[in-house]
This record gives structure tokens, sequence and C-alpha cells, in this order.
């Protein structure tokens, strides 16, 4: 109930432009959100560089409406890559094809697409393509596998949530494209994805074994115990050495699995926001797990 009425809410432009204007948001989002610029995102990728944790940069954003707007986020993910570069820093960036004109057109998003992707082959870096809603997945996955053939450089997320994913999983391992699993964070209908938590996660642990012992690269995205231990232990019983795979989780969130993690040698990236247009993102995480409204409100009442 909770998380379907954040869904709801993640969706709301009143709410939306009120608190992406508002100067008192910054408080309560800054620990998910490393800021508004590409400096206070590098300077959080800097941070986290320095304890050994990997970073997926992620400008938000979402369904653009004009090509310029998709042209302009082309130029700040090359801008964000360009800065990537110069750092260092194994960090990759995370992007949504929405972001780059999906909604007008597949060869529109292409476009600005191969740009950014010559730029972080040039670098060696990978970009990891998002998923979004049910309405965009077989476009985004027929994308995600032209410009791994075109470029090499692409990992594709798949949701454990959808009854798809398992065909998807086996055909993106048969090509050798690297995949991200995670839950999934959208509102979406029992036709095509489970609605039970038990289902969703007992489907995740499914095919996160199926990715450790075929998959090419791939991450765990997860702040379940339970699952990261089983990912532990199961990586452990097929002797895969820490370069294999990796975890991912979300900036600011289960912190102290987040050092244990690196304190053991494992391979940890962490997803860091940044961008003016956070509102939608971090109503979806507040969704994905409501312990997040926990610790919004006791900021806010410690404020």
């Amino acid at each position: 109930m909770l998380r379907s009425f954040l869904l709801l809410l993640s969706r709301n432009r009143s709410l939306r432009h009120y608190f992406e204007t508002s100067r008192s948001a910054a408080s309560l989002t800054k620990r998910f959100v490393a800021g508004n610029t590409l400096d206070e995102g590098m300077q959080v990728n800097g941070q986290l560089a320095g304890r050994g944790i990997f970073v997926a940069l992620d400008h938000l954003g979402e369904n653009v409406s004009s090509e310029a707007e998709a042209a302009l986020a082309a130029q700040e993910i090359v801008a964000a890559l360009d800065r990537i570069g110069r750092a260092a820093t194994n960090t990759t960036v995370a992007i949504k094809l929405t972001q780059f004109g999906l909604d007008l057109g597949d060869e529109v998003c292409r476009r600005h697409l191969r740009t950014l992707f010559a730029r972080a082959s040039a670098i060696g870096t990978r970009v990891e393509i998002d998923m979004e809603s049910t309405v965009y997945t077989e476009r985004t996955l027929g994308i995600a596998k032209e410009m791994h053939a075109e470029f090499g450089c692409v990992r594709a997320v798949l949701q454990a949530y959808l009854y798809r994913t398992e065909h998807d999983v086996t055909e993106l391992n048969h090509l050798g494209v690297p995949i991200r699993l995670c839950k999934g964070a959208y509102q979406e209908s029992s036709d095509v994805a489970y609605a039970a938590k038990a289902d969703v996660d007992a489907n995740f642990v499914k095919l996160m074994e199926t990715l450790l012992r075929d998959g090419t690269y791939p991450a765990i995205a997860s702040h379940d115990e339970r699952i990261l231990n089983h990912a532990l232990a199961y990586s452990k019983e097929l002797k895969l050495a820490p370069d294999r795979y990796e975890f991912q989780m979300l900036y600011g969130i289960r912190r102290q699995w987040q050092q244990r993690l690196v304190d053991q040698g494992q391979r940890l990236r962490l997803y860091v926001p940044y961008g003016e247009a956070w509102y939608p993102y971090f109503m979806r995480r507040l969704a994905e797990r409501p312990a997040n409204v926990v610790f919004l409100a006791t900021n806010m009442l410690e404020s």
C-alpha cells in the first residue's frame, strides 16, 4: 500500500516542481543524491574511490520531450565521461534511454547514444543502460544489444520482478552482454510482473545464480542481507574470483553492508545520482525500501 502510494507521488508533477525548486529539499536528499551538479557528483566519486568503492555516475532525468533536451543530456554524459577519464577511477555512467529521446523515436536515441558510447569506449569504461517501465523494455534491450555489437562497452539492467527476465538473461548471456540484476522499482501489472515480494526474491536468487555461473561480469544489485549472503556463499561454491563479478548498491543505503563487502575483498559499485531532476528517482527509492521513509522522517524531526 505504502509502495503504491509513493510510486503515485513519484509521478505527481506539482509535487515534483515544488520539491525540485525548494532550497530546503537538499537537506532531505543529500544522503541519497550527490548534489545538483557534475562537480558534486565527481566529488562523491573521488571520496568513494578513496575507500576502494567503484561508482556508477547517473545524471538524473528521463522522458525528455524535444531533441534539444536529448542533445543536452548527451552533452552532460560526455562531459561526465571526460571527467571520469581524467580522474582515472573505475567509474561507469548509468543512463535511461528516455533521457536521450527514446520517446521521440529509436533513431533519435541511437544518434545521441553513439556519441557517448564512442567516448566511453575511448576512455575504457562502460555505459550501464538502466531499465525503465515495461513500456520500454523491448526497445531498450534491442538498443542495448545494438550498442554492445557496435561498441562492446555496455551493461544492460534487468529486473527480477518481470516474468520475461529469465529469457532475457539467457539471451544476453549467450551474446556476452554484461547484466546488472535488480529487483525493479516501477509499478507493473500482474500480467507482466510478480506482485509478491517472496516471488520477486525467489526469482532474483534463481537469476543471480544463473548469472554467476554463466554471465559475463554480472553485477548483483541488492540491499537484501539474505540475498547478499547467498551470493557470497554461491560465488564461493563456484570458486569465483572476486574480479569475475561485482555487487552494486545505491548511494546512501546499507552503508554498513557496503563497508563489509569492501572489507571482505569484494568489488562494490555504488549508483551515485546527481542533477536537478532528482524527485522521481528519490520517490522510487523510498517506495523500493519503505525503511527509507523512517530515515527521512527522522531527518525532518532533527532539522
